[in-house]
């Protein structure tokens, strides 16, 4: 079997490549070489269109367009449709109309600062709530017309592919990889394919220790983990801010939680299962993970492992999960 392995950056943080395949010898197939090309294409084009960090891409000439249907490339309707199938699953938490609320924290260009002590940020910040969502809930005007190739918007509001960006962008990479065996990393949301070679081995890492809390078995699908503890630093006003926002304030979110990681039948399923269930919090968030199985951790570093339900009772809590958000 054949191995080839690629870190780069993407994003606006790091992207990893795991592709083998049965061809002989241990040096790189020409197959995987062409694959990994395509993939990085692939994730260049997406990063050029969904960014929020540039003035040109196709996201943000969205907010000044008057017009209430608007054209739209293929990768930019995939991105608004998961927008807004995140919004209906989430129950409204996982929002991506909340682009202007996230640079008005602080979080306006790629992340390169130095980040905030924990403790410090802690010890600083509210209250511990769980999340709730905007009343606005202006992800509910997010749609596409496939036949028309054309999308809908709140006009003037600000878009941020975030998260929701990159489980999107590993799944879009791996239904490009069907028949090898394939691991796609977009900033630790990560899509897997097993070839026919059996499951991987994904340990999921405590934020604190640094030390493996649970091991997961997957053969396809994806993980994802959202926390709070990587991107963390002081606004203007000496106050704690990090980059998930609790929807109904617009303001970073305590829930008491450090981080959650969930497991999805996608990257992108992964993402806003893990997002919606650090936003909602210890209890809230033990029965998101349910359905999968996932990971929590709590600010005082104790971690707890939700297992998955029997397939028989997954239904009844993906149905749940929008009706009691």
């Amino acid at each position: 079997m054949s191995l080839l392995e690629r870190d780069f950056p993407v994003m606006g943080t790091t992207g990893r490549l795991v592709l083998a395949d049965r061809a002989p010898g241990a040096e790189p197939s020409e197959r995987l070489h062409h694959a990994a090309a395509e993939a990085r294409a692939l994730l260049a084009d997406l990063e050029r269109r969904w960014t929020r960090f540039d003035p040109s891409s196709d996201l943000n000439l969205l907010t000044g367009d008057p017009r209430g249907e608007i054209p739209a490339h293929a990768h930019v309707r995939a991105l608004v449709r998961a927008g807004a199938w995140a919004g209906r699953v989430s129950g409204g938490l996982v929002d991506m109309t909340l682009g202007a609320q996230i640079a008005q924290v602080g979080y306006d260009g790629h992340w390169t600062g130095e980040t905030a002590p924990l403790l410090v940020a802690l010890a600083a910040a509210p209250p511990r709530a769980a999340a709730t969502p905007h009343p606005a809930a202006h992800w509910q005007a997010l749609g596409v017309d496939r036949r028309a190739g054309t999308i809908r918007r709140p006009p003037g509001v600000v878009l941020d592919s975030g998260g929701i960006g990159k489980g999107l962008a590993a799944d879009l990479v791996a239904a490009r990889l069907v028949g090898l065996r394939f691991i796609v990393d977009v900033g630790g949301d990560l899509a897997f394919g097993h070839g026919g070679g059996g499951t991987h081995a994904v340990d999921v890492v405590h934020p604190l220790s640094g030390e493996s809390v649970h091991t997961f078995q997957l053969g396809g699908g994806g993980i994802a983990t959202s926390g709070i503890h990587r991107r963390l630093w002081l606004d203007a006003d000496g106050a704690p801010a990090h980059h998930v926002l609790d929807p109904s304030t617009g303001r970073p979110a305590w829930t008491g939680l450090l981080t959650a990681t969930a497991v999805g039948r996608s990257a992108l399923e992964a993402e806003v299962l893990a997002k919606t269930a650090l936003l909602r919090g210890p209890r809230g968030g033990r029965s998101v993970l349910a359905a999968l199985g996932g990971v929590l951790v709590a600010e005082d570093g104790s971690a707890e492992v939700v297992p998955a339900l029997l397939r028989t009772a997954r239904r009844a809590v993906r149905d749940r999960l929008a009706t009691t958000a």
